[in-house]
């Protein structure tokens, strides 16, 4: 049996002086634990998101349903139209769907909504410990068995531990009367208002992240597209006109899309946007960048180079051989 201390009712100043005391401990430690881990510098009003979609988050009780909240509102209020369209396209080639990475955005999408579900309950959960509602809420807040199961379901996601550690405490944790029939609140509540900090600081965390790689996806989907039309052999011929005109031929072996132990060396950089080929070259402290375009149904590449040591000139290059798996 729980044996809970009884205080007399805090004031209203007390209170948040002791929940801004929580909060700001617990954002110095998420701040140092992940200090070299900048977050984007623009990015959504996502307390302003969740509140308007509050009732819709509380009730995600599926995979499919999370997905559908995704499509249908949460995508397109953060500008994430392509990837929503996308997800909600009716049916998709295997093909294509392999090329757009659909399965790799879904799973993304997924662990986004879980972490967007657990800030929400945890900032509620918050509020009403705040508003002294938590013990007639807790259903409420917390939405159908079915939404609480697959909220708990997540078990991979790192806020998971906070989300258990609160939900023991808010089923732990109740209302009492103080001293002459004053209303107090016991001491495992504080207890609530810091794990709910915890999990709150933990899903926005997770949240930030699914978020960038959401936003980032169509970037990943176009490097790889780039590295599947570079994949091959390729008769280099280089003519550097800072060392008298020099030519230089070199065979450089593209990997296939997605093969990273295989990246040429040195290789820091691939961009193929259409036609438009970017390279840039990392090697004993000397950058060079290649531009160049393909040609000939993309059997060749001609362009341009610079380099750190005031090396320029032109580069032509020639597929001699096709992508080997």
């Amino acid at each position: 049996m729980r044996h809970h201390i009884l205080v007399a009712r805090p004031t209203p100043s007390r209170i948040g002086i002791a929940l801004a005391i929580a909060i700001v401990s617990l954002l110095m430690a998420w701040h140092n634990a992940t200090a070299d881990e900048s977050l984007p510098s623009s990015t959504p009003d996502f307390p302003s998101i969740i509140r308007a979609h509050s009732n819709q988050l509380a009730n995600i009780d599926s995979d499919k349903k999370a997905i559908s909240l995704f499509v249908s509102a949460i995508g397109p209020a953060l500008q994430l139209g392509d990837a929503a369209r996308t997800l909600g396209a009716n049916s998709l080639q295997p093909k294509l769907a392999n090329d757009l990475l659909v399965s790799e955005l879904t799973a993304t999408v997924h662990r986004f909504m879980g972490s967007l579900a657990a800030w929400r309950l945890a900032s509620t959960i918050r509020h009403a410990v705040r508003d002294q509602q938590l013990a007639t809420e807790t259903d409420r807040l917390y939405g159908s068995p079915q939404s609480r199961a697959w909220l708990h379901q997540q078990r991979k996601a790192s806020w998971h531990d906070s989300l258990n550690q609160l939900s023991e405490e808010v089923t732990s944790s109740e209302w009492g009367k103080g001293i002459q029939g004053e209303s107090a609140v016991s001491i495992p509540l504080i207890t609530v208002l810091e794990k709910a900090a915890r999990l709150e600081l933990d899903a926005m965390q997770t949240g930030f992240q699914e978020w960038d790689r959401i936003r980032s996806w169509k970037d990943r989907v176009r490097g790889l597209r780039g590295q599947a039309r570079l994949c091959g052999t390729w008769q280099w011929i280089i003519h550097n006109h800072q060392q008298h005109h020099q030519e230089q031929k070199l065979t450089l072996l593209f990997p296939p899309a997605g093969e990273t132990k295989a990246t040429l060396l040195g290789l820091a950089e691939t961009i193929v946007l259409g036609e438009n080929v970017y390279l840039r070259w990392e090697v004993g402290g000397r950058i060079q960048e290649d531009s160049l375009q393909f040609s000939k149904e993309g059997q060749r590449l001609e362009g341009t180079f610079v380099n750190s040591e005031g090396g320029w000139g032109s580069i032509s290059g020639k597929r001699t051989a096709g992508c080997a798996p």
